[in-house]
């Protein structure tokens, strides 16, 4: 199975990733993470270092590919999680799509690509075109991260669009398995959104200062719970999240709504929010009634 991970910039993708990685790992499961983003963080927390770049290992070599090694472009992490780093061109030259590319040819080179039972491909940032869409070439199910918040879910709508296209012209499947919610100590601009762009959630993570902290300290929450016990509740939200994702869901082909709709949805939402209680409240009664009925 070969998941990707998108969502807005600075939303915790890696953090969360690297998390779910685990809990699949957890599972029994041969877990491979493959980090598609030029600044190579993605998969700091599961060794508190950053890890030589495919295009580093590749330049090395004089991108002479069957010089490389499975040890020069594979590491080992924390949880028995092997991890990859794509790198990136350098700024303003090259093309990102080419980078993963690259690293998946590599990676079939060495035999690697299918001897893992999961390959999970955290991806750059909320713009999803070009270099950065093409991990959707290669995986079965698309996962968005997002917070409550007005841009998280702006990303969300143009990541959903580009699941759409991108299913419309593969030659095998490829579906949204749903959305994690991160850092929400509420939900309702979320499932405002899902009430009009239909999706399933597969998880909701409360604002806990632990995770942040995990990334600081470049560990992931399964590696701190070892000396921070209390921290276990935490680590069930990841996995339950791998749980769904082995439950292999039949996903969706999400149809996104427009930018203007979205903006008139979401504004309106903390534009009145007076009008908002007073339809949860009409929708509560027609609730009681249906239920005295």
């Amino acid at each position: 199975m070969k998941l990707a991970i998108y969502g807005k910039g600075g939303i915790g993708k890696s953090t969360t990733s690297c998390n779910i990685s685990i809990a699949l790992a957890r599972r029994g499961k041969r877990v491979l993470q493959i980090g598609c983003d030029p600044k190579h963080d993605s998969t700091f927390t599961l060794t508190g270092f950053l890890i030589p770049t495919i295009i580093d290992t590749l330049q090395i070599k004089d991108y002479h590919y069957e010089d490389v090694w499975p040890e020069d472009a594979i590491h080992k992490g924390y949880g028995g999680v092997d991890r990859v780093e794509a790198g990136g061109p350098p700024a303003g030259a090259g093309c990102g799509g080419y980078v993963v590319g690259e690293t998946v040819k590599l990676s079939k080179e060495l035999n690697a690509f299918y001897e893992y039972d999961i390959i999970l491909f955290d991806v750059l940032g909320d713009a999803v075109r070009g270099g950065s869409a093409s991990p959707l070439n290669y995986a079965d199910y698309c996962i968005i991260i997002a917070d409550n918040g007005f841009d998280a879910l702006l990303a969300t709508n143009r990541i959903a669009a580009s699941v759409r296209e991108k299913a419309r012209t593969r030659t095998h499947p490829l579906r949204l398995a749903g959305l994690v919610g991160n850092r929400t100590s509420e939900r309702d601009l979320i499932d405002k959104y899902v009430e009009v762009c239909p999706m399933p959630i597969l998880e909701i993570l409360p604002l806990i200062e632990d995770i942040r902290v995990s990334r600081i300290k470049g560990k992931t929450l399964f590696e701190m719970v070892e000396s921070q016990p209390y921290l276990n509740y935490v680590c069930d939200f990841y996995l339950n999240t791998a749980d769904q994702i082995l439950s292999k869901p039949e996903g969706i082909i999400p149809k996104e709504i427009s930018d203007r709709e979205l903006f008139s949805l979401l504004s309106d939402f903390y534009l009145n929010p007076v009008g908002n209680e007073e339809q949860e409240n009409k929708e509560n009664l027609l609730d009681s009634v249906v239920l005295i009925q």
